[in-house]
């Protein structure tokens, strides 16, 4: 069978490392080479030593860096192409891991999906996550059941060519699905159970508003004209509506509609609308253009089994981050 790697980011997580880690390896067990790697994000707790009595390859931050950071990390030091994430506070159903992989053969991401019998996520955290995954499914023109599932599997080179756009903090799993989905990379969601947590979550209130801001700008990036579209629109809608109301006022100032032609009926307001929706819908359509010729994946999950099994470095899927 062929070899895993699961990373597992790790951050003060000492009170639930050991029986997750104990997990893994009994489901790696019939996969010879395979290893369970933990990124301890500067823990100031016995982390390490607790996920190294566990039996995992342990790589340690000097200071906390961030979870994307340690995934980072994780995935470039993974010595196997199938590589595995998930979280170290016993949340996820390691347990699933092998239905991850079996689907990983017909897609180019596996993902465990928060909606099976038992989900435990917090009542006060559903209104933001309902919204930031309705705004990432009009931006991607696609269904997505988990935004953010840390429990997922891929190729080391599919998640690498991302490395430059994914970023150091909770949004690694947001703006990877985000991409892909843009991408025309296909994903297929498992429903799994989401358990309750050991230790302290470290995701915050304001976290809410990173992830909005994060998906934002991956609309800009990827599909500009799903943001720039609708402000231009919403412009020249106001434009000529003002423009309406501009007219009429002048006929009841001056009687006829020949008497326009020689009196200001157009006001300033009425202009700066008009045209800054024209100028919004112009650089919306110029990035549409530079989004669509610089797009860092197009080949289906076919197209980067047959990279990896000898293509020129650099192409998407050749494991060059390049």
């Amino acid at each position: 069978m062929e070899k895993i790697s699961v990373v597992i980011p790790a951050f003060n997580e000492e009170e639930g490392i050991r029986p997750v880690i104990g997990s893994v390896l009994g489901i790696l067990a019939g996969r010879p080479g395979s290893e369970v790697i933990v990124v301890d994000d500067g823990s100031r707790d016995d982390t390490a030593a607790a996920a190294r009595e566990a039996g995992a390859r342990v790589i340690a931050h000097g200071r906390n860096r961030g979870y994307g950071a340690a995934l980072k990390t994780g995935i470039r030091a993974a010595r196997s192409e199938i590589v595995v994430i998930t979280d170290a506070d016993g949340t996820y159903p390691v347990e699933r891991i092998p239905d991850l992989l079996e689907a990983l053969g017909a897609c180019d991401m596996a993902v465990g999906a928060r909606t099976g019998e038992v989900v435990h996520i917090p009542t006060a955290r559903k209104p933001g996550k309902w919204m930031l995954r309705m705004l990432a499914e009009y931006v991607t023109g696609t269904r997505i059941p988990d935004l953010n599932s840390g429990l997922r599997a891929f190729r080391r080179s599919f998640a690498m060519q991302y490395f430059p756009l994914l970023p150091q903090g909770f949004s690694f799993t947001t703006t990877i699905t985000v991409a892909s989905f843009c991408d025309g990379y296909s994903t297929e969601y498992i429903p799994i159970d989401y358990h309750v947590r050991k230790g302290r979550s470290k995701i915050t209130p304001a976290s809410f508003f990173s992830f909005l801001g994060l998906v934002l700008r991956l609309s800009v990036y990827f599909r500009p004209m799903k943001v720039f579209m609708p402000a231009a629109l919403a412009c020249l809608a106001l434009g000529l509506g003002k423009l309406v109301l501009d007219i009429v006022v002048a006929l009841r100032l001056y009687g006829s509609f020949g008497s326009l032609l020689s009196q200001e009926v157009l006001s300033v307001s009425s202009l700066i609308l008009l045209l800054s929706g024209l100028q919004i819908a112009l650089v919306g359509t110029v990035a549409e253009a530079l989004a669509r010729r610089w797009s860092p994946a197009t080949a289906p999950v076919s197209d980067v089994r047959r990279v990896d099994e000898g293509a020129a470095p650099g192409a998407p899927g050749s494991g060059d981050p390049s």
